[in-house]
């Protein structure tokens, strides 16, 4: 059998990976690939965290731009922790149909539908075999679900966090919009927050670099590359 090179992940999604071609909202066979390759891990024996963005659902900054009343960015970034749990229940709800154990635990106590975060019983459930769905982020405002991502995966011991993308990687440029745009195999902490990659947001990316996290950068549309990047295959950006 293959050997993982991680005994730990954090795997980071964006809302946007859930969405599909879809406008908005969240597309039920993306939803049930990512799923088929979560379950694929456990055969792996790693233990699988995973935090949730909202983009799909509600992305805070385009109603706190200045236009008239705008919206307070408190506010905004509350709706856009609420809609990440809209995002985890249903993908819970996936991973239980296909049998894969999961617990889904929240920064904002909803008892009815989520346990709240409690650091050493997130621990516990890893180490019985318990795929966890972090959402809500940190529980604070001003905080993204990429720091939400780092500071989870210092508690919980993680050795690494995988960001999945649209893209195989971390570019100089945006490729899909800039021709002969540069593909980094690996980079620096440092090396990202001077250029401004677009990796993760700074405090994510410094919070790693005080912690000497890795960070793996990979395209999540191709169908097992969570598991390649799992088993150490060179795909996608390593941030270390």
């Amino acid at each position: 059998m293959a050997k993982a090179v991680y005994k730990r992940i954090v795997l980071k999604l964006s809302g946007e990976a859930l969405q599909g071609r879809k406008a908005h909202g969240i597309d039920q066979p993306v939803l049930e690939s990512i799923s088929r390759q979560i379950k694929e891990l456990r055969t792996l024996n790693i233990d699988v965290a995973i935090v949730l963005g909202a983009g799909n659902i509600f992305r805070g900054q385009e109603n706190t731009a200045s236009r008239g009343l705008d919206m307070d960015r408190s506010v905004a970034d509350y709706m856009g922790m609420l809609a990440t749990v809209i995002n985890g229940l249903a993908l819970q709800d996936v991973l239980e149909k296909m049998r894969v154990p999961t617990r889904l635990m929240t920064a904002i106590e909803i008892q009815r539908v989520a346990e709240p975060y409690i650091r050493r019983k997130a621990i516990r459930h890893l180490e019985k075999g318990r795929v966890v769905i972090f959402v809500a982020g940190t529980g604070n405002p001003y905080f993204t679900t990429d720091t939400a991502a780092a500071l989870r995966a210092m508690e919980i011991h993680a050795d690494a966090i995988l960001k999945a993308t649209k893209v195989d990687g971390v570019y100089s440029a945006d490729p899909l919009k800039v021709k002969g745009a540069k593909k980094f195999q690996r980079l620096k902490y440092l090396d990202v927050l001077k250029k401004g990659l677009k990796v993760m947001d700074a405090t994510a990316v410094s919070l790693c670099m005080d912690n000497k996290l890795p960070i793996v950068v990979f395209n999540l549309n191709v169908q097992g590359n969570i598991r390649r990047v799992v088993l150490g295959e060179k795909i996608g950006t390593i941030v270390s």
